[in-house]
């Protein structure tokens, strides 16, 4: 093929991709509003939007009011055109969710399932992936399957290369891939957490994000990338020790964060499962659970006070807790954080996430959701 031609092919999926990508960031537009602001002649983008349809990327659905001549098309991306799916690996359960292009949850639910490295394990997982697939009719979108689990993963994301909690060093990518028809992807927890945040608050730069799970997690988010460190292990901020007498903590050290700020240290000082811990302590009539819940808050500014004085930045509440905190909560950490901070910390710089104990499982799946619009 002669130089021409193929300038004249990279310029055509050149077009194509500047009309999907902006369908995609506008949500809803018309055919010309896509010609006046990506300045495009009528008959380029009538082309392009005419492929797109075709290959099922975009539909026109519904119009605008008139401005007094003749109604626009409302043209918008087939969300749902391809769906990944995320896992959320634990001790004693996993958590299984698809998203579609937007991002949006499309479903969720939880699975009991003790964890072995066993491959009769790994062959009821990809069941319960089946089973789903086959429910919902997506055997044809299915973009991958990413996995979450609670260990430190390699640098190729094949291994988990530490895995206290589950016992689950050694875990492989190859584990859960034998055992399904589509692209699979291993992520630590706590960095799949981030993708999430980093998804629904792409106007960060940084954050510190506090996964407030059953055992407690971290991560770090700097020039809008998560911070991996030499050896995978950075924002492990559930081992930074605040006490040094203090709890045993699962790493074989004493008064690390995980002792004073997990879910399960929560559940542990107060003999109640975090549901009913909640709902007791917001009818405000037991003081020793407000007492429990006013140190686990104290604890927690303690490490947002100390964290922020190395990153500069938002920090980002997330994971099973984060949709049980209040306006008040809210207060008490910064009034504490400002307290003993020589730099203080507007409240408008806490976020709280919102997917809770399927944060991790919803953050991988977006690993294929990104692959996926940025391949248009």
């Amino acid at each position: 093929m002669s130089e021409k031609g193929l300038t004249t092919i990279h310029l055509k999926q050149i077009n194509r991709s500047k009309v999907y990508q902006y369908i995609y960031k506008k949500k809803v537009t018309s055919k010309l509003q896509i010609v006046q602001d990506l300045q495009m002649g009528l008959s380029t983008v009538s082309q392009n939007l005419t492929i797109l349809e075709k290959e099922g990327l975009i539909e026109r659905n519904g119009y605008f009011d008139s401005t007094g001549g003749r109604k626009a098309q409302a043209i918008r991306i087939v969300s749902d055109f391809r769906i990944a799916i995320g896992l959320g690996i634990l001790k004693n359960m996993f958590h299984i969710t698809t998203v579609d292009l937007y991002g949006n949850t499309l479903f969720r639910d939880t699975v009991p399932l003790p964890y072995s490295n066993t491959p009769s394990y790994y062959e009821q997982i990809a069941k319960e992936i089946q089973k789903l697939i086959t429910a919902n009719h997506y055997e044809a979108k299915i973009l991958g399957v990413s996995i979450a689990t609670q260990g430190i993963t390699s640098q190729d994301n094949t291994k988990v290369t530490y895995g206290k909690i589950m016992d689950n060093t050694g875990m492989s990518l190859e584990d859960f891939s034998r055992h399904l028809p589509y692209p699979c992807h291993l992520e630590h927890d706590s960095k799949s957490a981030a993708c999430l945040e980093l998804w629904n608050h792409p106007e960060l730069d940084s954050a510190v994000i506090f996964l407030l799970n059953r055992n407690l997690g971290g991560a770090v988010i700097t020039g809008h990338n998560i911070h991996q460190g030499n050896t995978m292990h950075s924002g492990t901020i559930e081992h930074m020790c605040i006490n040094p007498e203090g709890p045993l903590c699962y790493c074989g050290n004493r008064g690390c964060l995980e002792t004073y700020c997990s879910a399960n240290a929560l559940e542990q000082a107060a003999g109640l499962p975090i549901k009913e811990f909640f709902s007791r302590l917001r009818e405000k009539k037991s003081p020793q659970l407000s007492q429990i819940w006013e140190d686990y808050l104290y604890h927690l500014s303690f490490a947002m006070k100390n964290l922020n004085m190395v990153v500069d930045a938002p920090i980002i509440i997330s994971g099973y807790l984060a949709p049980y905190f209040t306006e008040e909560d809210i207060d008490y950490l910064i009034e504490h954080i400002n307290s003993v901070s020589p730099f203080p910390l507007k409240k408008g710089n806490i976020l709280i996430g919102i997917h809770g104990q399927y944060t991790p499982a919803v953050g991988a799946a977006l690993f294929y959701i990104r692959q996926f619009i940025s391949s248009i």
